[in-house]
């Protein structure tokens, strides 16, 4: 059986993107694992890796073109998108959408948008089954 293992993010430059996304994946739990100039990985059980590879062409990534549109994070509750949202945002990361509810996806869902200067998207979403 096949399992998701690790997401490789391209990123113009490793040491930028791993100081944004360090605060938030320290946030989430994760451990940042190694940290270098061309490679940066966090690691937390029983989830998968998330690493950072330097890009080979220059720009960023753009939301709404082919590929990867945003990785989001299931959280327990409305705080900890709120939390998780304001420590992206004290990163560096910029608001795409402030925290608040969306009905059209569920009756519970809550949730927030931020990007990275590589244009990176990351959700923060809490969406309980009752």
């Amino acid at each position: 059986m096949a399992t998701f293992d690790h997401i490789g993010i391209s990123v113009e430059s490793v040491p930028a993107a791993s100081a944004q996304f360090n605060p938030v994946f320290e946030a989430l739990g994760y451990v940042r694992a190694h940290d270098a100039e061309d490679h940066a990985y966090w690691r937390k059980a029983d989830e998968p890796e998330v690493l950072l590879y330097p890009a080979r062409e220059e720009g960023a990534h753009r939301h709404g073109r082919v590929g990867w549109q945003h990785l989001a994070y299931a959280v327990d509750s409305r705080d900890e998108v709120d939390r998780l949202h304001d420590i992206a945002i004290a990163a560096g990361w910029t608001e795409v959408r402030a925290p608040k509810e969306y009905p059209r996806f569920s009756q519970h869902y809550y949730a927030s948008f931020v990007e990275d200067d590589n244009g990176i998207r990351l959700e923060f979403m809490h969406n309980p089954r009752d």
